[in-house]
């Protein structure tokens, strides 16, 4: 008979495989497009743009990681790089809850109750989604009129987001979740200097993520003082309006739709669809660099650590009913 750790195991890696075939779906799928666009792009700012997008995702990972353990959950940065990087492959998958199963799953090795994670995952959308507006609405008015009246309503939420974000208003909200959902509360509120921290972190993500998009326009010929800021708030602006798609994997298609309105004023014509789709495959490598990279790091130190020797919750393994 397996065992339930043996099937969970198993669950795992079937979530991992079929991340990674969807992944390598999206660039099969439009390997002409992307052949071509990749030609009319510098090695230079390639490797530019992949290095900003894996210090974003690092970035977002520090930020998730302080709200876990304001939760009540400090765990290290090795084990919250491997919950993080792996989890977030995820997203490829369609629907959104991938992630968040997968996350759940690695968060039992290290002692994380599945609500203490699955509220700091909730914490960590929002974090990064308000964050990502808020640079937006900074952004964008300066340098792109047509995204700011098309995109106008996307504005309108980040104030709402930024508040919800205060520790009183956070507290209550899961508080409601958990209690519809007829589980037990959360043991301790985020404080709001864990809260600040966490946003910091996501902000430095979203100007890493606007670094990537501003060097691969830069190399499609993009011109203008103020296309680093364009670049910064027409990719805060994508990922939010892609994330809000919720049955499209990653945000394909939305994405891709917001930057070539926002950008195709600086840029040649044809050029917008071209820095969409580089920048599409370069964040998929990155995702799968960073994903795989963790990956060898566990392979090489043998078995994956316990939660007996990581874990710093008071009870491990064990959910409060």
């Amino acid at each position: 008979m397996i065992s339930k750790q043996r099937a969970m195991s198993v669950v795992r890696v079937l979530l991992v495989v079929s991340a990674v075939a969807f992944c390598a779906y999206s660039l099969v799928s439009q390997w002409d497009e992307t052949k071509d666009a990749f030609a009319r792009m510098s090695w230079t700012a390639l490797v530019g743009s992949f290095l900003a997008a894996v210090g974003g995702l690092a970035a977002w990972m520090l930020s998730w990681r302080v709200l876990l353990a304001g939760l009540g959950s400090p765990i290290p940065v090795t084990a919250a790089a491997r919950m993080s990087f792996i989890s977030g492959l995820g997203k490829y998958v369609p629907g959104k809850v991938w992630a968040l199963v997968t996350l759940m799953e690695l968060g039992r090795q290290y002692g994380v109750p599945r609500i203490r994670n699955a509220s700091s995952s909730l914490l960590a959308i929002v974090t990064s989604m308000a964050s990502g507006l808020a640079v937006a609405a900074v952004t964008l008015p300066l340098t792109s009129p047509e995204a700011t009246e098309r995109y106008w309503w996307l504005f309108l939420l980040a104030p709402v987001l930024l508040a919800m974000l205060h520790p009183r208003i956070v507290t209550w909200g899961i508080g409601l979740l958990l209690k519809l959902v007829r589980r037990p509360g959360l043991e301790q509120p985020v404080s709001l200097a864990a809260t600040l921290h966490a946003t910091a972190w996501a902000t430095v993500g979203w100007v890493l993520f606007g670094v990537h998009t501003w060097l691969i326009a830069d190399a499609a010929g993009g011109d203008g003082r103020g296309l680093p800021f364009l670049a910064i708030g027409a990719y805060a602006l994508a990922f939010t309006a892609g994330f809000l798609v919720f049955i499209a994997p990653n945000g394909l298609g939305a994405r891709e739709a917001v930057i070539v309105i926002t950008l195709s004023p600086v840029l040649p014509a044809g050029a917008p669809l071209v820095v969409a789709l580089v920048s599409r495959v370069v964040l998929t490598l990155a995702d799968l660099a960073c994903a795989g990279a963790v990956l060898a790091v566990g392979r090489g130190n043998g078995n994956e650590p316990g939660p007996a020797r990581l874990d710093t919750d008071r009870e491990p393994m064990k959910e409060r009913s």
